[in-house]
């Protein structure tokens, strides 16, 4: 079976666009080929900076012959209706069948479609893909019409079998399709004739080019630490930067060289992210003394002088770029040494969101939220406040302007020269984090507090302005805010009440909202329901003690504090309720079903999230056993005769059963398993064991199914059957202690 090979070969492809690049192709033009009829056993695609190659691997040598029925309208039908048929089918009237069917008289088309040669099919499929390739960025040049991400200049296209290797017929403006390309741009010269993708990939590899890019980041990786080794240091491992890299240059040759004394001061962040993003070098570390002393560069060209002119001019550059860097930090240092009261009082000048106001008005609201976490995780209040007012101060450095990725790390160094304790400075580098699903998640109280502060002070925000994410559209990453906030009060065990501090940093909000325009009345007794919320976490009464402690409750101050009492809960509900949804994603991946979560969300308390885990987790692992899937369906059967019972006598069936009117063996083995079970499962809820809870729970399977086997509830003696009703009763409380089980499945 034939193997199909194809490369377009251009100027250079941005090294971001590659992958993406690669995959497109390869899922287009299989696509198309199936589509078309030809099937395949494997396609693979590569990429360097002058080309995108792929290579379709027992290719079909022509599609199948198709033959198509289709029924049209009756023989009898108007002329315009048997023209709309024929134009579809691209038959003509006499090559209509007339069949007899129920309704009459039908016509019928019998399309039949030759195969077509594999030749055909690829080169119409490859037009298609290259004059359509979805480029995030692409470029018309000459006179042609054509779009490409740079100048397209040649197209190889093979179909190889067994008889030797055939060309497309196949042009593209101007451009033929043949079975020439050019190897590495320096150190190989004229065209390079191939015939498979064998031949093409060794006769590229003798002409200075590495096709696979994996191929090329596994030689720079290998290459760079053997070199740093050999001095006795370590590359600092980049991903990111390694795929870039080896996206740059189709023949990597690894270079080592000397960062100047003068720069080696510079904290190491600093020097690694001025040579990764000015200049694309891997920093060097020496393991003794954590400083970065040399770089990496990657050059993609073999020289006589084995790299030395090269270095020297990489050196020559470098040098500039640090000389800048060095002298943003000797002037950051000076302002930090002196309090970095310029920069904080310039925060003041700088908008957060124009709703939203001033990042000086945001770290505030940070800054009093973080004194009021505090307690929640042994964090001193003070310390917590001033750590919230320092973390963001560093947004105003010239570091940090020239590099906004540096924000909070440089924020450590400069409060540790202000003269702050270094757990105070650590909270500016830690307080961003997690960033992601895999970032660490920070466990120093004082940067769980002001993180937590952080994070609820953006989702507060945006709720209150009604700017929320909306199916896939998140612009302000709040869905990774809200993830922050439940790994941070999961992996650290924190008891937090969200709906408490969300009503306070909600209402923080409105009170910023208010100060432009509000009168003294309004802003007093706004305080003043903030400190209330915070002393007794029940907004309603909190509402309710100003207006009194104002002595006015139609005027304007009680008008706003009225409208707020209605809305600000339902902010807060809603804002729950999308940390609930973030908590189900979380969970799904930790293996814990929908219905099980909402089955404990439905519980008390659920804006203690690190309550609601711990329950949803012993609720699957009980589940997950017999005894508790068998208990389960125990529950759902009481529950559903307690419910028609009730339904029917119009009463609820919830006083307990008594001992004396037990009749059958079965019913007081029940009754006494449900007694000692409460004993077990009552403790271990006030202690917040539920794994002991429910397990106490599951061990009620035995008498449970005994009862139901040998038991009649609707006995025909009332006295009998409300005391049994009653003991399913019992059996419902005893499960719904834990969680809803009605929102159980199956």
């Amino acid at each position: 079976m034939p193997e199909l090979l194809i490369e377009l070969f251009s100027e250079e492809i941005p090294a971001r666009m590659q992958a993406k690049a690669c995959e497109d192709l390869r899922k287009l033009v299989t696509d198309g080929l199936v589509e078309a009829g030809l099937t395949y056993a494997g396609a693979s695609a590569y990429a360097t900076p002058r080309r995108l190659t792929l290579v379709v691997a027992d290719l079909l040598a022509a599609s199948a012959p198709v033959r198509e029925e289709r029924k049209g309208p009756r023989a009898d039908a108007p002329d315009k209706a048997i023209e709309g048929f024929l134009r579809a089918t691209g038959l003509t009237r006499d090559q209509l069948e007339t069949r007899e069917t129920k309704k009459g008289d039908v016509l019928f088309a019998v399309i039949e479609r030759p195969g077509r040669p594999a030749s055909d099919i690829v080169a119409q499929v490859l037009e298609r893909v290259i004059r359509n390739f979805p480029w995030p960025k692409s470029m018309r040049w000459g006179a042609g019409s054509l779009r490409w991400v740079r100048p397209l200049h040649r197209i190889v296209c093979l179909l190889k079998d067994d008889e030797g290797a055939q060309i497309v017929p196949l042009e593209v403006d101007g451009i033929r399709a043949g079975n020439e390309t050019e190897g590495h741009r320096f150190l190989s010269s004229g065209s390079i004739t191939v015939a498979g993708f064998d031949d093409y990939a060794a006769k590229l590899k003798k002409a200075h080019v590495v096709l696979d890019p994996q191929a090329r980041a596994e030689h720079i990786r290998a290459d760079a630490e053997n070199a740093a080794f050999a001095s006795g240091l370590e590359v600092l491992d980049d991903p990111a930067l390694l795929r870039e890299v080896a996206g740059l240059v189709e023949w990597p040759v690894v270079l080592m060289g000397d960062i100047a004394e003068d720069f080696l001061s510079l904290p190491p962040e600093v020097l690694q992210t001025s040579m990764r993003e000015h200049q694309k070098f891997f920093s060097v570390l020496d393991p003794k003394t954590g400083q970065i002393v040399r770089f990496v560069t990657v050059a993609n060209t073999e020289t006589s002088d084995h790299g030395a002119t090269i270095l020297a001019g990489n050196q020559k550059v470098l040098a500039a770029r640090l000389a800048d860097a060095k002298f943003f930090w000797e002037n950051d240092l000076r302002v930090a040494k002196a309090g970095m009261t310029p920069w904080r009082d310039s925060l003041a000048n700088v908008t957060f969101q124009h709703e939203l106001g001033s990042q000086a008005a945001r770290i505030d609201r940070i800054a009093a939220l973080a004194r009021e976490l505090a307690p929640e995780v042994a964090a001193e209040p003070d310390a917590a406040a001033l750590a919230a007012e320092l973390a963001k101060a560093d947004l105003s450095s010239e570091m940090v302007y020239e590099f906004p990725e540096l924000q909070g790390v440089m924020g450590r160094y400069y409060i540790v020269e202000a003269g702050h304790p270094q757990d105070v400075a650590d909270v500016a580098r830690d307080h961003y984090a997690p960033l992601g699903p895999t970032d660490v998640v920070p466990t120093a109280p004082l940067s769980v507090v002001v993180a937590l502060a952080d994070k609820l002070d953006t989702l507060t925000g945006f709720w209150v302005i009604d700017e929320k994410p909306t199916g896939s559209k998140d612009p302000y990453a709040l869905r990774r805010a809200a993830l922050g906030v439940i790994r941070i009060v999961l992996e650290n065990k924190l008891r937090l009440r969200l709906d408490k501090y969300a009503d306070l940093a909600i209402l923080r909000h409105k009170l910023d909202m208010a100060r432009p325009n509000g009168s003294d009345s309004e802003l007093t007794a706004l305080e003043d329901l903030l400190h209330e919320i915070a002393d007794h976490g029940v907004f309603g009464a909190a509402v309710r003690t100003v207006l009194e402690r104002i002595g006015k409750t139609d005027d304007d101050a009680g008008a706003v504090l009225s409208g707020l009492e209605k809305k600000v809960p339902d902010l807060s509900d809603d804002l729950l309720s999308f940390f609930h949804d973030r908590l189900k994603v979380y969970l799904r991946d930790r293996r814990v079903p929908h219905d099980v979560i909402d089955a404990c969300l439905a519980m008390p308390g659920n804006d203690d999230l690190w309550l609601v885990v711990s329950r949803a987790e012993a609720l699957a692992e009980v589940l997950a056993t017999e005894d508790g899937e068998n208990l389960l369906q125990g529950f759902k059967r009481a529950n559903n005769i307690l419910a028609q019972a009730e339904e029917a006598d119009g009463v609820e069936y919830s006083f307990g059963a008594d001992l004396k009117f037990v009749e059958h063996e079965a019913e007081k083995a029940l009754f006494e398993a449900l007694e000692k079970a409460d004993a077990v499962i009552q403790p271990a809820l006030a202690a917040e064991d539920f794994r002991s809870a429910m397990t106490a729970m599951a061990a009620l399977r035995p008498q449970v199914d005994a009862f139901f086997e040998a038991v009649q509830v609707n006995s025909e003696n009332q006295v009998l059957r409300r005391n049994r009703l009653n003991m399913l009763s019992r059996i419902r409380a005893v499960c719904l202690q834990v969680a809803d089980l009605h929102r159980i499945g199956g």
